[in-house]
This record gives structure tokens, sequence and C-alpha cells, in this order.
């Protein structure tokens, strides 16, 4: 192959046709499904960092939730401490089997949830919401991109230090706005 030919295929004829669309289709189903990655990874590590400042700060909203579920209130202490990293490590590059437990973490924070709404007898209103989160948590997880998969063979090599920068950004500004939109009073009946 010449060094000015830019058909990596040169045998292939579907590679160098203009009038097989597949590369964009892939483009676009790769560019979305690495989109909607992102969108339920910052969903779910916002809620979980902010849920674990309202645990440790033991807000009146979480204060009443967990009286209503019979739970005592040192539980919030338990589970906040463990949220605030399972979101930070959600955001950043490597650390693939941490990343794993803070998935499975996080999954059986929101079943936790649902099935103690459900098992004290709460409406439909007050249980769906943990499921929707469990559902962005299995949707982050499974389209996570190939470098943020634990993978069997030979290490990735280690991202570029943007990757890094960017998402210790994201978990800063994630504590930020976790910090500013503190519920007041209790939840809505």
């Amino acid at each position: 192959m010449l060094a000015h030919d830019s058909n990596p295929h040169p045998r292939d004829p579907a590679a160098s046709s203009p009038a097989v669309p597949t590369g964009h289709r892939l483009g676009a189903a790769a560019w979305a499904a690495r989109a909607l990655y992102w969108t339920s990874t910052l969903i779910v590590a916002y809620e979980m960092i902010a849920g674990g400042f309202w645990d440790l700060l033991r807000i009146e909203y979480v204060r009443v939730v967990m009286e209503h579920l019979g739970y005592p209130l040192y539980v919030l202490l338990i589970i906040g401490v463990w949220k605030i990293p399972c979101g930070a490590v959600l955001l950043l590059p490597r650390f693939l089997r941490v990343k794993e437990w803070a998935y499975t973490g996080a999954l059986l924070n929101y079943a936790g949830a649902a099935a103690s709404h459900i098992l004290v007898g709460d409406r439909v209103g007050k249980w769906v919401a943990p499921l929707v989160f469990a559902a962005f948590t299995v949707t982050s997880w499974s389209l996570r991109p190939p470098e943020r998969r634990l993978a069997t063979g030979a290490a990735p090599p280690p991202p570029p230090r943007a990757t890094w920068v960017v998402s210790i950004g994201l978990f800063a500004a994630l504590v930020v706005v976790s910090l500013m939109t503190l519920p007041a009073g209790p939840p809505p009946p």
C-alpha cells in the first residue's frame, strides 16, 4: 500500500465504495451508545454523590424516609460513606475492578430501596424511582466503552491526563451541585 493510499483494505471493494454507508451508520450507533453511556453514568454518579451527602448530613428528607421504612438512622452513615466514592469511581478512568464493585453497590442500593418501599406498602410512586435509577445503572454498565471494562487480557494503556482532569472536574462539579441542591424539609407525601 502506498503512503498516500487512504484505503486500508485495497482488495475490499466495499471499503472504498462511497455508496456503502455502513461506516457512517456504525459511527452514529457508536456515538449514540457513547452518549447514552455518559448520560446514564452522570445520572447515577450524581445520584450517588448527592445521596451520599444527603445521608451523611442526615437531612430531614432522608431522616423521614428512613424512619418511615423502619431503619435506624445510623444506617445513613453506613451507606452514605460508600455512595460518594461510588459516584467518583464511575467517573474516573481506570480502577476497573473497583468500578465493577461500584456498579454492584449502586444496583443493590436501588434494588434495596425499591424493595423497602414495596415491603412497607408504599404506592408505586415511591418505589418506581429507585427502579429507574437501577435501570440507569444497568444501562451505564452495559454500554461501558472497552477502556472502562474489566478485561482478562493485557492491561489497557494509561488514559491521557486530560481524561483524569475532565473526570475529576466532573466529580467536583457534581459535588458542588449536590450541596447546592439539598432539599429542605420532608419528602412530599
